[in-house]
């Protein structure tokens, strides 16, 4: 009996199908830990600079294929097709900045001790799991495999089911560049069935990016299983507008950080705290400048938003703004569903939003801004801290004095000080409180998946 067809590649611009996959059976998906688990035990021995060689070519790969793989990204999930170029050149840096970098990040350390000699080396792991997100689909999976590949551990990839040919695009590209067989291999297989190979013996460890609901559900799967974890999930990142602001580049920086991918982005600005004495100048710039934002094709060049990469999202989208609205929130603009064909919603602005309201307490997935007042700077650090989540901050403000000292006291991952946040091959990226835990990026995020171990060698003379 044939295997049931249940991975769709679906183009959120028309709802049309892109093409249909085969969920990877019982035993491919035994065959492709087999591969992984044999390809570590011999990749783990190589030297830094032969997996230099081969990530810088998948490095060249990637801007080679630039055009087609992004236009691939577009057509899978709705990225604007700017967007998605720039999406490859990420990795492709991401790759290069690893390749450069690897071995001196995971060099031995001599610590003081009372042995002859003792050190902290860093071996790999073994076999990592990525579960990984639709909305960047190849930059969260080249983020992890670059430093995880660089380190001498081997991948599996589970993407998300709406991104199946960006899945199998990436595995290719490994392939190409001359990674050894089942060193990267991705299965085309339902959440499930990844939550059941994280008890699997020869999965030692487990990266997700995705919702805090998929966090914890992965979290206590391997917790059973004793498993090493990295989680980056939701954010509801707060834009600070204090009373010195540079107004016209917060405004352009603010729409920027908030509609970006279609506004679907964990790093995405979305709850937007301004101080009282620009609150109106700000919202009234930031709305004109909204409403001249370009929806449409996202293989165009000149659309700004795309279409959302699911219609259930679109769904979840409409109802968050609708009950806000309920609860007493104004819309300025925007606000509902972009009729015709494809899953678009109009960029809308939301004002006198509380923080019980679905736009400021929940992850707020799409093209929404949430706009609220406040009396001064210690009513904004407040307001902003007064979240589940914890992933990024964006504060603006000319006292860079004051500016160090806030950013302290606010409780994210990352603060961007007159400017909106990113990540960064170069630095350090993820959360805390329901944003997860964990680093990827720079030296932390190579160190999460190897083994941080003291080599003593005695006895001493």
């Amino acid at each position: 009996m044939a295997t049931q067809r249940l991975i769709e590649s679906i183009n959120p611009a028309n709802g049309e199908v892109l093409a249909t996959f085969d969920a990877a059976t019982a035993p491919q998906i035994e065959q492709a830990l087999e591969d992984a688990q044999r390809s570590y035990r011999s990749w783990r021995t190589t030297s830094f600079g032969h997996r230099a060689t081969l990530m810088h070519a998948a490095a060249a790969h990637l801007r080679q294929e630039r055009s087609r793989l992004a236009r691939l990204i577009t057509a899978e999930m709705g990225k604007p097709i700017v967007e998605a170029e720039a999406e490859i050149d990420k990795c492709a840096w991401n790759c290069d900045f690893y390749a450069d970098n690897a071995e001196g990040f995971l060099a031995d350390e001599p610590c003081a001790s009372s042995a002859t000699e003792s050190y902290v080396a860093y071996p790999p792991l073994g076999v990592v799991l990525a579960i990984m997100p639709w909305n960047f689909p190849f930059w969260q999976v080249f983020r992890f495999a670059a430093p995880a590949l660089m380190a001498g551990n081997a991948a599996i990839l589970k993407h998300a089911s709406n991104v199946p040919q960006c899945a199998l695009a990436i595995e290719e590209i490994f392939r190409a560049s001359g990674f050894p067989h089942g060193s990267f291999r991705s299965l085309l297989i339902p959440g499930g069935a990844a939550t059941r190979l994280i008890a699997d013996k020869r999965i030692v460890a487990v990266t997700l990016t995705g919702s805090d609901v998929a966090g914890r559900t992965v979290a206590e799967a391997a917790g059973r299983a004793v498993k090493k974890t990295v989680l980056e999930l939701g954010g509801s990142d707060p834009f600070i507008v204090l009373e010195d602001a540079e107004l016209p580049a917060a405004v352009e920086m603010g729409v920027r950080a908030r509609y970006q991918n279609t506004g679907q982005s964990c790093i995405a600005a979305k709850r937007f705290i301004v101080v009282d004495s620009l609150f109106d100048q700000f919202r009234e710039r930031f709305v004109d400048a909204v409403r001249g934002l370009r929806v449409g094709d996202p293989m165009e060049h000149c659309t700004q938003i795309g279409p959302l990469a699911r219609d259930d999202l679109r769904d979840t989208l409409d109802q968050q703004v609708n009950e806000s609205v309920r609860c007493g929130a104004r819309v300025l603009t925007g606000g509902a569903r972009r009729p015709g064909r494809g899953y678009f919603f109009e960029p809308t602005v939301l004002t006198d939003v509380r923080p019980e309201m679905p736009a400021s307490c929940e992850e707020v997935f799409g093209p929404v801004a949430a706009f609220i007042r406040v009396r001064d700077a210690r009513e904004a650090i407040e307001v902003a801290n007064d979240s589940p989540y914890g992933l990024g901050a964006n504060l603006w403000t000319a006292d860079l004095t004051r500016a160090r000292l806030l950013a302290r006291t606010i409780e994210a991952g990352q603060v961007f000080i007159n400017g909106i946040v990113a990540s960064d091959p170069r630095l350090p990226f993820g959360g805390v409180k329901a944003s997860g835990y964990g680093r990827e990026l720079a030296a932390f995020g190579i160190r999460e998946f190897v083994n941080i171990q003291t080599v003593w060698i005695g006895p001493r003379r």
